[in-house]
């Protein structure tokens, strides 16, 4: 039975990967920082860990509650938001809460799960987004998320370059109806999650060079850095 570790699950994107994985019939470890997300999930049939990226002391731990583990697919979806523009300089909260989350969480959690990676050869990908994408950069908004992406871009660039047997990438999902991406987006969750899937076991399975280090639509296009 595969494994697939899902990072920020409680909700959204990440939920809708634990359930299909779940149906497809593979082992869901799952983790949520809140009871409620916790509860989600273990209704669902996965296996959850109590995680919160954006604090240091919750993600020293994670590395011993993996201890012995294999993984074949690792998805560090936990993600935050401000919404302010380019023209309005963040608070320290602000600044704080969205790299956190989006940039040191990924920091100090891929190292500790590289190794289970390694033993199956397999594959992490980090959620990114097409605002993290320089060359396509034509607004403003949303600056600090689009600034937390770029810097995410590049832990994944940094991590695969220092680990070349196993694949490591970043992956748009598309703009989902989430909390995050607002009720106009036109792909639901369930939808951004299937495509997601389609991708990352073609990445799986088939790999190539160029899947190494790349930035990838939920499609499996490729996307300007």
């Amino acid at each position: 039975m595969n494994t697939v570790l899902i990072l920020g699950a409680s909700r959204g994107i990440g939920l809708a990967l634990a359930r299909q994985y779940l149906d497809d019939g593979w082992r869901v470890i799952a983790t949520a920082r809140s009871d409620e997300g916790l509860a989600r999930l273990k209704a669902l049939g996965a296996e959850t860990l109590r995680l919160d990226v954006a604090q240091p002391a919750s993600n020293s731990g994670l590395a011993w509650q993996l201890d012995g583990e294999k993984i074949d697919l690792a998805i560090y979806v936990a993600g935050a938001i401000d919404r302010n523009n380019a023209s309005a300089p963040p608070t320290l909260d602000s600044f704080d809460t969205v790299m956190h989350t989006n940039v040191m969480g990924a920091m100090q959690v891929l190292p500790q799960i590289v190794p289970m990676v390694q033993e199956t050869k397999g594959v992490i990908a980090c959620i990114s987004s097409v605002m993290g994408s320089l060359q396509d950069t034509t607004s403003g908004n949303a600056a600090l998320y689009r600034v937390s992406k770029v810097a995410l871009n590049m832990v994944v660039r940094c991590t695969q370059a220092e680990h070349p047997l196993i694949t490591v990438l970043a992956i748009h999902p598309g703009w989902v109806q989430t909390e995050m991406g607002g009720a106009q987006a036109p792909l639901t969750p369930e939808q951004s999650a299937t495509s997601l899937r389609q991708t990352l076991e073609r990445i799986r399975t088939q790999p190539r060079p160029e899947d190494r280090g790349a930035f990838l639509n939920h499609d499996g296009t490729p996307l300007p850095w």
